[in-house]
């Protein structure tokens, strides 16, 4: 099956590494991977931020290059809730309405696509540790993600799970929110970090690596005896 990569702004820029272990995932599980190198922002940014005719133009832009019938799959819920659940509000009444009906149904989460789509939850992970799940709100209340990744998390050999109290709650980040409301923000990570560490836990877990730059954040500022790994790189680990 042929899948087109969507590769957030922060993901190409700050997390590189962890696109290509999804690319090693997907390949793994028998996927043909397509990078269309003309992709940018899919506009959740200025969306956000109120700014919604510059986000129609980088929302225009995303509907054209990700044209055609092959599945889209990202490393982020955010991005996917916002294609999946506001392009529609940006392009009510215009002549692309019916192609952003079609590219809501083609664009998945990461683990929404392993689970969802191609139905393989074991890849033959290893990774010796001990760990906590953090259910982004994107993933969460936007793309309806809940069971999908721990399922994939429990097939990781070595890997122990436990869950955090309050892990259904927002981490502070929030985009624009981390810098508008910063001590509302950090408040909340704090919390959100006290709960991982009262679990034992050595990481963070998450399908969002904006709630985990968030967090990684507060901990190395804290330095704390915690670190942060998105999904993909687990299920990239411990094998070639």
């Amino acid at each position: 099956m042929k899948v087109q990569l969507f590769i957030p702004c922060f993901v190409d820029q700050i997390f590189p590494q962890t696109a290509f272990n999804m690319v090693k995932v997907l390949e793994k599980a028998c996927c043909d991977v397509q990078y269309n190198t003309n992709q940018t922002c899919c506009g959740q940014p200025a969306f956000n931020a109120g700014f919604w005719d510059d986000a129609k133009k980088v929302a225009t832009k995303f509907i054209n290059d990700f044209d055609g019938t092959d599945y889209i799959v990202a490393p982020s819920a955010s991005c996917v809730g916002f294609v999946r659940n506001y392009y529609n509000d940006l392009f009510e009444n215009s002549s692309l309405h019916n192609n952003v009906k079609d590219l809501s149904k083609r664009i998945f989460e990461f683990t929404e696509f392993l689970t969802q789509v191609v139905k393989i939850d074991n890849f033959g992970a290893v990774l010796e540790a001990t760990a906590t799940y953090h259910d982004s709100c994107a993933a969460l209340r936007e793309c309806k993600i809940k069971e999908g990744p721990r399922a994939l998390l429990e097939k990781v050999r070595g890997l122990k799970l436990l869950e955090m109290e309050d892990n259904e709650t927002c981490c502070g980040f929030g985009g624009s929110f981390a810098v508008k409301f910063e001590s509302i923000s950090i408040a909340m990570a704090d919390q959100k970090v006290r709960h991982a560490l009262d679990t034992g836990a050595e990481y963070i877990l998450s399908t969002d690596l904006s709630c985990l730059m968030h967090l990684q954040g507060y901990i190395s500022k804290k330095m704390l005896p915690l670190k942060t790994m998105h999904i993909a790189d687990v299920l990239a680990s411990g094998w070639e």
